[in-house]
């Protein structure tokens, strides 16, 4: 198993790097937007990998953290979820915000990852919850009319979409419309 490598970057083919060790064997690893920006070519480097092992190749992914690696083998252990899928999600949003979206619930962060859908969205937060120890709650996720017309409101009065989602979802659901939207503001100050 390849667990780091230490090296210098010597090409890069879309997130695809070329990784040179100083015994001049070239990796070729899969490479996080970020982790290519933060590396300039031909400077040395470490790396936390992944080796996939399939019938047809041993592939390679790169993390620039322990976080990120940790939480790419935390999504392979979601059913339905590959390494492909796990490092787009890695790629797209920080460990960190994984974490906390996993926890609040939040299915739109994992839906801005290109080429992940709302259900497998709902299954990794629901597998995931329980191993973050986190509680899963539908409730939250699925907003009612009401709510979506408040959460409408609120973008319209210069709330982010996920900040507005974030504050209904906390707000009783025997409200009017107009006394959501009331206590919402009042949550915001």
């Amino acid at each position: 198993m390849i667990g780091k490598l230490k090296g210098k970057l010597s090409e890069i083919d879309g997130n695809v790097g070329l990784i040179e060790t100083t015994g001049g064997v070239f990796y070729q690893v899969f490479l996080t937007p970020s982790l290519i920006a933060s590396h300039q070519p031909l400077v040395t480097f470490e790396l936390y990998t992944y080796l996939q092992v399939r019938d047809d190749a041993l592939v390679l992914f790169g993390f620039e953290s322990k976080k990120e690696l940790d939480f790419f083998k935390l999504l392979l252990s979601v059913s339905g979820v590959g390494p492909k899928t796990a490092f787009n999600v890695i790629s797209f949003i920080k460990p960190e915000e994984l974490y906390q979206a996993v926890k609040a619930n939040q299915v739109d962060i994992f839906t801005q990852v290109p080429g992940l859908g709302k259900k497998t969205a709902l299954k990794i937060i629901l597998e995931l919850s329980s191993r973050l120890k986190s509680e899963f709650d539908m409730s939250k996720m699925i907003l009612s009319d009401d709510d979506k017309t408040v959460v409408e409101a609120l973008i319209s009065l210069g709330f982010n979409s996920q900040d507005a989602k974030k504050i209904v979802s906390k707000l009783s659901k025997n409200l009017s419309i107009e006394q959501k939207i009331k206590e919402a503001l009042k949550k915001n100050k």
